[in-house]
């Protein structure tokens, strides 16, 4: 049964490895009901919990931890003396302390960039690291420590990833250099601006000048026969009065 439970947390913690980068020393923020199941079931957490994860741990807490066991009484005496053994990471309510299980989900936020581990025995805190991946997550069942399997979430994280990275970012800019290197890439060269053009008469003035000149045309047409006619009559009067004159 032992040999069983060491290789699915070999199996966990590849996994872990492998997509999230975590590293030893394995970092663990354990909250009060993590350190009383441990108290009761006689677990030596410090000394037990680096043999299962198989390499150098850290564990620690957090001030809101420290003062949820304080307030709770002489009940978890015992569970307080344990955390207090425990590295303080400094959290965000120092003025204004929450509850341990508000306080490490604060820890873990934007994407796990420490690389925690949560020891926990609160099932509500439980259900919400699941939904975000990247998050190992530890609690004692049957007098042992279990490391869980990872979440969907934290799987469907991965094969997105593995989907969208299929090549590493160092490969495609290399492939980018030689393509480029071989003339396979057409690079895009910049536009070049147009200059602007003197811009030829405006159409419309020219038909305006065109219609004043067809005016003027008529108009001297029109006077010219004007003065035809009248010519005409001038002539015609000076007929008729020689004749006259000569009756």
């Amino acid at each position: 049964m032992k040999v069983t439970r060491q290789k699915h947390a070999k199996k966990n913690m590849g996994f872990y490895k492998h997509n999230f980068g975590f590293r030893e020393p394995f970092q663990v923020l354990l909250d009060g009901t993590f350190c009383q199941a441990a108290l009761r079931n006689k677990i030596q957490i410090r000394e037990q919990l680096p043999g299962y994860l198989a390499g150098a741990t850290t564990l620690c807490t957090t001030r809101c931890v420290l003062k949820e066991l304080e307030c709770l009484g002489k009940q978890l005496y015992g569970a307080k003396l344990i955390a207090q053994r425990f590295q303080l990471r400094n959290c965000s309510h120092l003025k204004n302390p929450v509850s341990g299980s508000d306080c490490l989900l604060s820890m873990v936020e934007d994407g796990n960039p420490h690389h925690y581990f949560i020891a926990t025995q609160d099932q509500h805190l439980a259900t919400k690291i699941k939904k975000r991946p990247g998050i190992p997550l530890l609690f004692i069942i049957q007098n042992t420590m279990v490391l869980d399997k990872p979440s969907a979430k934290s799987l469907d994280s991965v094969q997105a990833m593995h989907i969208n990275q299929l090549i590493p970012e160092h490969h495609k800019q290399t492939i980018t250099f030689l393509k480029e290197k071989k003339g396979l890439v057409k690079t895009s060269e910049p536009k070049r601006r147009k200059r602007k053009r003197a811009a030829g008469p405006n159409p419309l003035s020219c038909l305006k000048k065109k219609r004043k000149s067809e005016e003027s045309q008529q108009s001297s047409t029109s006077k010219k026969k004007g003065k035809r006619k009248r010519s005409k009559r001038k002539s015609d009067t000076m007929t008729v009065a020689v004749q006259d004159m000569k009756a």
